[in-house]
This record gives structure tokens, C-alpha cells and sequence, in this order.
């Protein structure tokens, strides 16, 4: 494997979040990897206080947080359908878990994973075994100073639920794999043919195993893939002397063409209610 992800699909304003805090990716233990992304590990001390903004993957994650003086808890954070945001200030910890998309149903074989969507619930909701565990298990990950204790108490965590090997799973992990890889899948109808069954047959798989429709996970990722786009822009306008240089014009015709919408009007539409902004405003911002 070749490591953690590295690019910053999803996070909203990603330069001025990471001129803020402390946010790293490091990988689970090789027996976790088919079903993990990363875990996710922010710490920070602010002066003031800051909000972060999230375009969510199509992942569930689990959570494991301390805000200042409270009690660490964890939670179970299906896939979230609009745009996250999180108000941080004073100091804090978080030490997070991305599954695959797919990958979580294997921790919690007894329900979809639909079930979960749009919801942050405790850990025993969700997960068996954890009752009861919340705040002792938050603890014991979010407690060492040194990061490689904690990685190590994040996998010992997901080590002991013994995840249920499931073919199902892993089919859903390929196909959405696909959609993320393949810029030429951009319908339904499209990755129902690569697979070779009818679109009925993929919205049952994805519903129980991935918690969204194909379609959801399609347009989502032409977002991520747009704000990305857009952060480079940005990033050319500053090393360029300033927003709205030549070398922070992103011809958005061009991309909405290459991600597969109709037209600049459709993907304008997608990314205003999906970020809060138009796509040119955001390109436009300053850190």
C-alpha cells in the first residue's frame, strides 16, 4: 500500500485550515487497510475561535474527540449528506477513522449502512460491544501524547469488533473505487453496464453497504473533484501575486464538460449548494 491519500478532497479552504491545526493521516494496521482509508488526527490551540468546513466523502467515520476541559467521547458519524461544519477553539483533540466506502458495514453487519446516513450516534448504537465503552475507550485513544500510541489504541479498538469478512463489501468497495478512479463513469446507468447487472441491483448494494445511492456517490465526487480544482486555482493566484491573475483562471465550461454535466449552469448549481458559494467566488477567496 502506498500510504495515506494525500490530496485535499473535501475540505473546504484546505490552506487556511492547515495554517491552523495540526492534521495528519497515518494508516491502520495492515489487517484494517482493506477496509480503512486512514484515521485522521487533528490537534489545535487557538486563539480565536475557527470553523472548519467539510464536503463529506461518501465514508462513514468514527470519531473520537476532546474539546478543552469536557469529557473525550467517541461516535459513530454516518455519511454526512451536506456540507460539515465544526466550530473549533481554546484547544482540542480529534483522532478519527475513515472506512472505505464500504467498509463499514463488516464492524456492523446487523443493519445497511443507509441506516446510519446523515447521523452522529454513540458508539453503542452502532457498534457491538461498546457499551457502556464511550468514554473509557475515548480516553485511551485520545489520552498519549505520543501519536503512534494513539494510532496503536485505533487499532486495537477496530481489532477487537473482529469485522465479518464479507464478499458483498468488497464489491461495493470496488465499485466505488471505480466511480473515484474512472472520470468516464458519470451515470448510473454507466457503472451498471461496467458491472454488468441492472441499476435496481446497484441501488440495493450501495444502499445496504455503501449508505448513499450510486448517483449521490457519482455527483459527490465530481464536487470533491471541482474544489479541488478550485483550491489549485487559488493556490496559482497567490503564487501568481494575488487572486484573479491569469494563473488562477480555471475554465469552469471546460471542467463542467470534463465531469460530465450538461453545462457551466448545472455544475455552478451543484457546487453553490453543496460549499455555500459559487465556484468562482471560491476560487476568488484569500486565505
Amino acid at each position: 500500500m502506498a500510504g495515506p491519500r494525500r490530496d485535499t478532497r473535501g475540505i473546504v479552504e484546505a490552506r487556511e485550515l492547515f495554517a491552523r491545526v495540526d492534521f495528519r493521516r497515518r494508516e491502520p494496521a495492515p489487517e484494517l487497510r482493506p477496509y480503512l482509508e486512514h484515521y485522521w488526527l487533528i490537534d489545535w490551540d487557538l486563539p480565536e475561535p475557527y470553523a472548519s468546513h467539510v464536503v463529506p466523502h461518501p465514508s462513514v467515520n468514527v470519531v473520537f474527540q476532546r474539546y478543552g476541559d469536557k469529557p473525550p467521547w467517541g461516535e459513530v458519524a454516518g455519511i454526512g449528506l451536506g456540507l460539515f461544519t465544526q466550530k473549533l477553539e481554546g484547544r482540542g483533540r480529534v483522532c478519527g477513522v475513515q472506512f472505505r466506502p464500504g467498509g463499514f458495514r463488516p464492524f456492523a453487519p446487523g443493519r445497511p449502512v443507509s441506516d446510519w446516513t446523515g447521523q452522529r450516534l454513540p458508539l453503542a448504537d452502532v457498534l457491538a460491544g461498546t457499551a457502556g465503552a464511550d468514554t473509557d475507550t475515548a480516553g485511551a485513544i485520545l489520552g498519549p501524547e505520543a501519536e503512534d500510541e494513539r494510532v496503536a489504541a485505533l487499532d486495537a479498538f477496530l481489532l477487537g469488533l473482529e469485522p465479518a469478512a464479507d464478499p458483498q463489501a468488497l464489491r461495493a468497495m470496488e465499485l466505488v473505487n471505480l466511480v473515484r478512479r474512472d472520470r468516464t463513469i458519470r451515470r448510473v446507468a454507466e457503472l451498471a453496464e461496467a458491472e454488468g447487472v441492472s441499476a435496481r441491483s446497484l441501488q440495493r448494494l450501495f444502499a445496504a453497504y455503501v449508505g448513499v445511492g450510486p448517483k449521490w456517490v457519482i455527483l459527490r465526487y465530481r464536487i470533491h473533484e471541482a474544489l479541488e480544482r478550485a483550491e489549485a486555482a487559488e493556490d496559482a493566484a497567490a503564487e501568481g501575486g494575488g487572486g484573479g491573475t491569469d494563473a488562477g483562471v480555471l475554465d469552469w465550461a471546460a471542467l463542467a464538460a470534463e465531469l460530465g454535466y450538461s453545462d457551466q449552469a448545472h455544475l455552478v448549481r451543484d457546487f453553490t449548494a453543496t460549499v455555500g458559494v459559487p465556484p468562482t467566488a471560491y476560487a476568488r477567496q484569500a486565505p
